[in-house]
């Protein structure tokens, strides 16, 4: 186990597990992430950073040491300079007077869309130019409708605007057509990047196009490449179109199709099991970008009644190169990046794409807007070879490779619930790639990955080094116990077993232990407001159900929502005894002290302890409590103790650790004995090594076999949460002495 560590933090290519083709194992160039950069960092002084703050559309400027990007509720582009990638600083957050829909950057300015539309009916916008020296607004140039996405020309002589004027959702059910009609709009550019007609913008009728709502096209995206060819999509149309921008003619058009997605997620449920198909369903492009000028890729979102939760392939005449088919499910699924809640819907929902040369190779970047992660693919002319799968924050929107510099960009969306919207950037070079730490194997029964997520506790095997037991929690339908093998690169979920015979309605495991007579112990957290019990499980190795275990009435009734958190079978004084830590103090106990109960098995009786928690240390305030306990030997414990925040609010992430010797447990009604903790282990430099959002869950600690301490995080099922578990060798347990 001496290199563990090196395992979880170095992986390799995880196509052979879910059969999509590997790459050569002679490529050693991997994308590292080396910044997330909070956009309320943009803010002026003095400025609230609780307001919302968004970033969707980024681009950068041609040298790539600027970078641009769209905050729709600021109602603003806002100016960063990444000169220095690992220390990125705010330059200028430009006032549009509208809402900015896309944006991009030409030699001496960045040219933004810009919706100031009334309504539904009254849509209007403009193209704004601003000068990328001094940052001031140099024009607004009317382009006769609602901007969406603005793409300028690799020669730097057109600008191109796909005018969607977007429908009414709430008008029939959203259903088009509804008017106005959308259009392209194209501006001239001179030699220094001024519109030559930007009181005379081009329109390019895309009218009577499409099978679908043919009088009402809305043009969602568009993309220009060398030969200057736009790719414009027709997301509610299911249409694309290619426009010669000098003419302004339509030279090619076709509908979008539909495709076809086996053994995936489909059903109404909290799980990411492989449940059925989709079939024949329109793809309804979204983002498109060009491969090279023959050749184009869309992420296939979906939007009225499409989505095949894909990405396909194109060349010019309209035929079908490549359709990634359940590739992108899958890969959510053995990631435990599957956002189970859209199962039914959209699922990993691809929505932007990016193509870029990173060392010799083309590569095709394709986001997924629920499941939080970028796939990787390389270009072969053929069927693309998954790369690696990149971590994002909430919601990625923008994609954005910029090669002259090594770097891609991801602009993350989601401002709200606790997260933040972000800039994330990668660098391209690193020998392996660090992500995942956690992958699972392939199901040979549902011809899919194993799907999971939310892992909310960790176990150790007591005879096999090599093996781990984790359980998620009630995000899913189903309670379940996974088996990790840590000897692979990453680990690798191998089985797992539905737990089974329980008499309430869904269980929320947060606490696992082998049991030294077989099966496991497991802590179920109530809630008083959802008919659930706080109860500890004894369970067989199959999963079933073999007793269940209540508190005492009294206490029960003194029981809040943060109850069972932790689970530890131990040896003291001859007798086989569990530990179980509750996660914050009841209605019972004083302020600042949660209980850990100890439950006697031989005689069926419980008596409680009292463990100090430490005072919230955040400036955003929030609360501490216990999330894990481990059974060191000799009634001693390591104790997982976090406050509730992420990112640059995490204060509290630490192990603690506490002993019973000398200590009586009391019965419930008694004055309860206090423990004495120890510092231990600050798990805040670990968790914030991967330069992404620190995740404000850390829940599972096991020691291992052989003597290694491992922490995992729980995902929060990716719901409004960032997808990525981490699971860190912290290195041996004999630090904890």
């Amino acid at each position: 186990m001496a290199n563990l560590r090196g395992r979880f933090l170095k992986g390799v290519s995880l196509a052979v597990l879910f059969g999509i083709g590997a790459v050569s194992s002679a490529q050693a160039d991997y994308f590292e992430r080396i910044n997330s950069y909070p956009v309320y960092k943009t803010l002026p002084e003095g400025a609230d950073r609780a307001m919302e703050t968004v970033a969707e559309i980024i681009y950068a400027s041609k040298d790539g040491r600027t970078l641009a990007f769209t905050d729709s509720p600021g109602e603003a582009i806002v100016f960063i300079n990444a000169a220095n990638p690992l220390n990125i600083q705010s330059m200028e957050r430009v006032a549009l007077g509208g809402e900015p829909t896309s944006v991009a950057m030409g030699d001496s300015a960045a040219y933004a869309g810009v919706n100031t539309s009334e309504d539904f009916i009254n849509a209007s916008g403009h193209l704004a130019v601003i000068a990328l020296e001094g940052m001031g607004i140099t024009a607004k140039c009317d382009a006769k409708g609602q901007p969406d996405s603005v793409a300028i020309s690799p020669d730097g002589k057109f600008i191109a605007i796909a005018i969607e004027n977007e429908r009414d959702e709430d008008l029939n059910d959203g259903a088009i057509p509804q008017m106005p009609a959308g259009h392209l709009a194209i501006f001239d550019l001179d030699e220094t990047g001024v519109p030559t007609n930007c009181d005379a913008v081009r329109i390019v009728d895309l009218t009577g196009l499409a099978e679908v709502a043919p009088t009402d096209p809305e043009p969602e995206f568009v993309s220009i490449n060398e030969d200057n060819q736009a790719v414009v999509t027709l997301q509610e149309n299911n249409h694309l179109a290619v426009v010669d921008l000098a003419s302004g003619k339509v030279v090619a058009d076709f509908s979008a199709g539909v495709a076809s997605a086996e053994n995936i997620p489909v059903a109404k449920a909290r799980m990411s099991d492989a449940s059925g198909n989709n079939e024949n369903v329109a793809r309804e492009p979204d983002a498109v970008a060009w491969i090279d000028t023959e050749r184009f890729v869309t992420a296939n979102e979906g939007d009225y009644e499409g989505g095949s939760r894909g990405f396909t392939i194109w060349n010019t005449k309209g035929d079908v190169l490549f359709d990634s088919g359940n590739q992108m499910e899958h890969l959510g699924m053995a990631h435990g990046h599957y956002p189970a809640k859209r199962a039914h819907k959209k699922g990993t929902e691809p929505e932007g794409v990016a193509v870029g040369v990173f060392g010799g190779e083309t590569l095709i970047f394709v986001n997924s807007e629920r499941g939080n992660f970028v796939a990787v693919y390389k270009d072969t002319g053929g069927a693309p070879e998954f790369v690696q799968l990149l971590p994002t924050h909430v919601g990625p929107e923008g994609l954005l490779a910029i090669p002259n510099r090594d770097l891609f960009a991801v602009a993350n969306e989601v401002d709200e619930d606790g997260v933040r919207s972000h800039i994330s950037l990668y660098q391209f070079g690193a020998d392996a790639p660090s992500y995942p730490s956690i992958v699972s194997a392939r199901d040979p029964e549902k011809g899919a990955p194993i799907g999971w997520g939310a892992l909310s506790a960790l176990a150790a095997d007591p005879q096999d080094a090599n093996t781990l037991y984790a359980v998620s929690d009630s995000f899913y339908d189903d309670a379940r116990i996974y088996t990790l093998d840590i000897a692979t690169q990453p680990a690798q979920i191998t089985s797992y077993v539905t737990v089974t015979g329980f008499v309430q309605s869904r269980l929320d495991l947060e606490g696992i232990s082998v049991s030294k007579d077989g099966g496991f112990w497991l802590a179920s957290e109530g809630h008083p407001d959802k008919d659930r019990q706080h109860l500890l499980l004894k369970v067989s190795a199959s999963g079933a159900v073999e007793e269940e275990i209540s508190l005492p009435p009294s206490l029960v009734e003194q029981a809040k929502r943060f109850s069972f958190e932790g689970v530890a079978e131990f040896e003291m004084s001859g007798q086989t005894l569990v530990a179980v830590a509750v996660q914050r103090e009841w209605s019972d106990d004083p302020e600042g002290l949660s209980k850990i109960a100890i439950y006697n098995p031989s005689d069926k009786s419980w008596g409680f302890v009292h463990y100090p928690l430490d005072a919230p240390r955040s400036a955003a305030g929030g609360w501490v409590g216990l999330s894990e306990i481990v059974s060191l030997g000799e009634g001693q414990f390591a104790i997982l103790e976090r406050d509730n925040k992420g990112g640059e609010d995490a204060a509290i992430k630490q192990i603690t650790t506490v002993s019973l010797e000398g200590v009586t447990p009391a019965a419930h009604g008694e004055e309860l004995p206090v423990l004495k903790k120890r510092f231990a282990v600050d798990l805040l430099p670990a968790m914030s090594s991967s330069k992404g959002w620190v995740l404000d869950k850390p829940e599972g600690l096991a020691i291992t076999a052989d003597g290694s301490l491992i922490l995992v995080t729980d995902n929060d099922g990716v719901d409004d949460a960032p997808g990525e578990t981490q699971l860190i060798d912290l290195g041996p347990a004999s630090r904890l002495n």
